[in-house]
């Protein structure tokens, strides 16, 4: 049985798009608009050399795996909100797939979460 998602030898990526702004925490981020409304999901990622995180954009495998869930919509519906300054209401990943009942990516021993409900 597997506890955890794994990088697919196949994939597609047809939804959500890469985002530049200028957030506090994040400079880039993975957009998924719908009707007027976004919604930014971001993805912690490691700097081995420098020896510290940053946030970006999510996996090009992991975006149609959510978008085509059957709860996203709904996910959305709650989530997603008109850009302020710029700035789309944003979620982890690993928020989001909780939500959506897929099983997550393997966590590394050097993520941090966030405690808001919202970023």
């Amino acid at each position: 049985m597997r506890y955890h998602l794994y990088k697919p030898n196949f994939y597609t990526s047809v939804y959500g798009r890469i985002y530049f702004c200028d957030h506090p925490v994040y400079n880039r981020c993975t957009l998924f608009e719908i009707n007027g409304l976004g919604l930014a999901v971001i993805q912690q990622r490691f700097d081995k050399p420098n020896k510290m995180t940053f946030w970006t954009e999510i996996d090009p495998w992991l975006t149609d795996v959510i978008y085509l869930n059957k709860g996203f919509y709904d996910f959305f519906k709650e989530f997603a909100g008109v850009p302020k300054n710029d700035l789309y209401p944003t979620v982890t990943v690993r928020k989001i797939m909780w939500a959506l009942k897929i099983k997550p990516i393997q966590k590394e021993c050097w993520e941090t979460t966030f405690d808001r409900k919202l970023i």
